[in-house]
């Protein structure tokens, strides 16, 4: 079974870190082997022919019978014992070793009597800059990784951190703020140089006579004011007048793409449901008059099966109507509270008397909120009409100290609900209403700082749980 990584071992940040590091290492250790064999190679050469051209020197001393000098001798102790069969052998070599402790060069070759010519030159200073070389190498690709990183890394949460930003503003956006935006500054123009001035003699040039009486002044069939526009596209290009400077739009990356797109999405939603929210308050207001005088003709109306039909129908649509216009209210977002302290269970038994059903209500722990009775009454009332009318009794009010639930013991809520919450006019399973009642109250308790959350009891019905904020 694989190990659970952490959290921040996903992000980019560090993948790019990690990425960064790892092929800054592989390209130090390629160019530091390169430029360690290379100056190996160049110095150890350089070291083999002085030692052959003092081996040559001290053979000529050899054969002629001379002393030899330092460092030269036949069968010198200390002489490496490859080197030393290989100069017995009839050939020449050179190899380097230590004597006495410090590296040196050796070079041999043969001699009279089945013995080795050798000499020894001093090889500390080499392997000294050979070290040097090594260990500069190790500092400057440190440094070089280092550097890289710091820069890399700084370019990359630059990076992340407009991602952050962007992805903030998406889930503002999911959560209800339409106005939210990104705002990029890679996604705006730039800014456009001074205009040109107006010519002398062009139809919008200061300083030119108008008036009612003048042939170009107001009224008249060659007045600026109608045909500017036209004046602007036809009138010719001046030889000498500079040329206008042109917006141009700022290098846009992927991350700015993706913002961009973002806020335009944004824009058009907002478009869209705030179209929809004036349509939903205009109709609703369009409405209110010829209803009003709709119910006042069906009340005239004499008494009969007829008559009660048309006042039903008349009620409800009323009551339609009042719903939409308290919806575009709570879609202003301008709903101001009246806050009083109120009982929790005096209060439900005020909402299950003004329903008229039989509601058992049931007071767990009551408490004392500093709520808007109108709005939360609304809520509960929505609540209760909707599980009578939805479900099967019994209806159920529990309240558990801010904690107010509804259950009834029907088919329960549909899944969309309990997964999305309410939405207007949706209803399934051939249920009757408009999704308005539930929508309303969700809306309601968002006002009161209150949450509203839909569920199905495990053994059947539906519940609506309402918790209220208590100081």
């Amino acid at each position: 079974m694989r190990a659970a990584l952490p959290r921040w071992w996903g992000t980019l940040a560090v993948k790019a870190a990690v990425f960064i590091t790892v092929m800054c290492c592989a390209l130090a250790a390629l160019l530091g082997v390169l430029v360690h064999v290379q100056v190996t190679n160049q110095t150890v050469g350089q070291a083999r022919d002085q030692a052959l051209q003092r081996l040559a020197q001290a053979t000529e001393r050899y054969e002629a019978g001379d002393a030899l000098r330092r460092g030269a001798g036949v069968d010198p102790p200390g002489l490496p014992g490859p080197l030393r069969e290989l100069a017995t052998g009839g050939e020449r070599g050179t190899m380097v070793a230590d004597l006495e402790g410090r590296p040196t060069m050796w070079a041999a070759g043969p001699a009279d009597g089945g013995r080795a010519l050798a000499v020894a030159v001093d090889y500390a200073q080499q392997a000294r800059t050979i070290d040097g070389l090594d260990r500069a190498i190790l500092w400057s690709s440190a440094l070089a990784i280092g550097a890289t990183l710091l820069v890399g890394a700084f370019a990359v949460t630059r990076v992340t951190r407009r991602l952050h930003t962007t992805a903030l503003v998406a889930r503002r956006i999911t959560a209800g703020d339409l106005d939210a935006r990104v705002n990029d500054p890679r996604t705006r123009p730039r800014p456009q140089g001074p205009k040109r001035p107006n010519a002398p003699g062009r139809p919008d040039a200061p300083g030119r006579p108008s008036g009612p009486g003048h042939p170009s002044g107001p009224g008249h069939p060659s007045s600026p004011g109608r045909f500017k526009a036209l004046a602007r596209l036809k009138a010719p290009a001046e030889p000498n007048a500079p040329a206008r400077p042109k917006a141009s739009a700022r290098p846009q990356d992927e991350v700015a793409a993706v913002a961009a797109a973002l806020d335009s999405m944004a824009a058009s939603l907002q478009r869209r449901l705030l179209a929809e929210q004036r349509f939903t308050a205009d109709v609703a207001h369009e409405l209110r008059t010829p209803l009003t005088g709709l119910h006042a003709a069906a009340e005239l109306l004499p008494p009969g099966r007829p008559t009660e039909l048309v006042r039903d129908r008349v009620a409800a649509l009323r009551t339609l109507t009042e719903d939409l216009l308290e919806i575009s209210r709570l879609d202003t977002g301008r709903e101001r509270l009246e806050l009083d302290t109120e009982w929790l269970g005096p209060l439900a038994e005020r909402v299950v008397r003004a329903s008229g059903s039989g509601t058992r209500i049931v007071v767990v722990r009551d408490v004392s909120v500093e709520t808007d009775r109108r709005r939360l009454e609304r809520v509960l009332g929505n609540l209760v009409a909707n599980a009578h009318r939805h479900g099967r009794a019994p209806v159920v009010l529990t309240v558990d100290g801010p904690v107010v639930t509804v259950r009834d013991h029907g088919d329960g809520f549909p899944d969309y609900l309990v997964a999305h919450g309410p939405q207007r006019f949706r209803t399934e399973g051939g249920a009757r209403g408009h999704g308005l009642g539930l929508t309303i109250a969700l809306g309601q308790a968002e006002v009161l700082g209150a949450r509203l959350e839909f569920a199905n009891a495990p053994d059947g019905g539906a519940v609506a749980t309402l918790y209220l904020a208590v100081d």
